[in-house]
């Protein structure tokens, strides 16, 4: 499982449609871009058997070198080019750093990463257009999930040390339920809530990439059988 940035809600003056059509478009470009660079850093890390190894070893330090620059990327998100700069480099880290598990998974049923992607790319259209288009108001949504993710989060560290491979399977649908839940509050708040500015892409793309990924590796360990890294 991975990880999610929540700030706290805060509403900036977007005047116009084209404003926020702008924040919008920004949003989802650095969106798909940084999955793109995910997997470059996947793919590079499985051509350098040394780091390969490395990660595969101390998967908690590779976390923690991937901190830092979203760190950086948060710190810094409206200044340009640094922003891009730092949030490439997060989630090409994040690449380096999901690498062994993507490819256990593949090689213990070829073709699940593409099947994978695939629902996780139809869970995230589904729940975006359904953010949009209603016309609830999903502000309540983010405190009730952010508590399901602590909840998750302990779960999780409390089977580390028991590790059941059937709780592994009921985490992980928890994880999907949860940061399902995530991504249509956190697509609300971009297209609905004015809780971000014309300029503060780079938190808002965090966000909605952090929700896919942690989607994505829940549904490749359902798919997979509850199988998980030694």
């Amino acid at each position: 499982m991975g990880f999610s940035y929540n700030p706290a809600v805060r509403t900036f003056p977007i005047r116009s449609g084209v404003e926020r059509a702008t924040l919008v478009r920004r949003t989802y470009a650095l969106v798909f871009a940084s999955i793109i660079v995910t997997m470059l850093g996947a793919g590079f890390a499985v051509t350098q058997p040394s780091l390969f190894t490395a990660v595969a070893q101390h998967p908690f330090i590779t976390f923690i070198c991937a901190l830092v620059p979203l760190y950086m990327a948060l710190r810094n998100h409206r200044t340009f080019p640094q922003n891009l700069g730092f949030t490439f480099l997060f989630t090409f880290i994040e690449g380096i750093w999901i690498s062994p598990l993507l490819v256990l998974y593949e090689r213990m049923q070829p073709g699940v990463l593409g099947q994978a992607g695939l629902l996780t790319l139809t869970t995230f259209g589904v729940l975006s257009l359904y953010a949009i288009v209603s016309r609830r108001d999903f502000s309540a949504w983010g405190g009730f999930f952010t508590i399901g993710l602590w909840v998750l989060i302990a779960t999780s560290l409390l089977n580390m040390f028991f590790r059941n491979p059937t709780a592994s399977l009921w985490l992980a649908a928890g994880t999907i339920f949860v940061f399902g839940g995530l991504l249509v509050f956190d697509t609300w708040r971009i297209v609905r809530s004015g809780a971000y500015g014309e300029d503060d892409y780079v938190p808002a793309a965090v966000q909605i990439y952090l929700d896919l990924l942690n989607i994505f590796l829940a549904v490749l360990q359902l798919l997979g059988g509850g199988n998980r890294r030694n």
